[in-house]
């Protein structure tokens, strides 16, 4: 298994994303709790691989009774220089490889990361014995918007992206690699949350009149969404 396995830690990734995302946490936390409550999944400790500035799991930590064990893990000395912030007692942060540990977990969070990962296959295998449950938010970078404008190129440039998928490639990938489907649903990041630019603001509209007319089309034809899965 490669040493980099997940966000590179060369400082790249942090001199193109200065707040290593902590902006959008909170509603990738709300995304996560959502999967987790429809499904009636209460675990009592819960890990993320890829944890980055761990505002995800801080985020949780506030909104999950407080019997509940939270663990980040990162390869990134930047990211876990942010993270270290917000332990706490039952909010514990480490700058390990995860697939090295012994640890076990109710709950293992894999958010927005094996699309990092050079063989990302191997290691969701080896992923796939360390947690009873696992949430996976995916990006899904595959429309014909994204491949018309070259967005694949600026993705693996900003934010460092191996792999492409669309919901099928995705989902199939996770199958493959020996996870059982529990749950999924499209998360619409372009939609919720703040918009940067003149030109993903005025995409707004177009995007979420498609979306409430038919998901699939909207996120092939105009892109700007992810997949949230809940595996066993």
């Amino acid at each position: 298994m490669t040493e980099e396995i997940y966000k590179n830690e060369n400082g790249e990734y942090l001199k193109n994303n200065p707040t290593w995302h902590i902006e959008d946490s909170p509603w990738k936390a709300k995304q996560i709790l959502k999967i987790l409550n429809r499904n009636s999944i209460k675990p009592k400790s819960i890990a993320e691989i890829g944890c980055g500035a761990g505002e995800i799991l801080n985020q949780l930590y506030q909104s999950i009774p407080d019997d509940v064990m939270f663990m980040g893990y990162d390869i990134s000395k930047d990211a876990i220089k942010f993270a270290k912030q917000r332990q706490k007692a039952r909010l514990e942060f480490k700058l390990e490889n995860f697939l090295r540990t012994d640890k076990h977990f109710d709950l293992l969070l894999m958010i927005d990361v094996f699309e990092h990962v050079d063989d990302y296959l191997g290691f969701l295998r080896s992923c796939k014995t360390k947690s009873k449950n696992t949430i996976f938010h995916i990006p899904l970078d595959i429309s014909a918007q994204g491949i018309l404008r070259n967005k694949l190129m600026d993705g693996r440039k900003s934010v460092g992206h191996l792999h492409y998928f669309m919901k099928e490639t995705a989902i199939a990938t996770l199958i493959d690699a020996g996870y059982e489907i529990i749950d999924y649903f499209y998360t619409a990041g372009s939609l919720d949350l703040p918009r940067k630019t003149i030109k993903s603001k005025i995409a707004v509209l177009p995007r979420k009149i498609m979306f409430n007319i038919n998901e699939d089309l909207a996120a092939k034809l105009l892109g700007g969404f992810s997949l949230l899965v809940l595996t066993k």
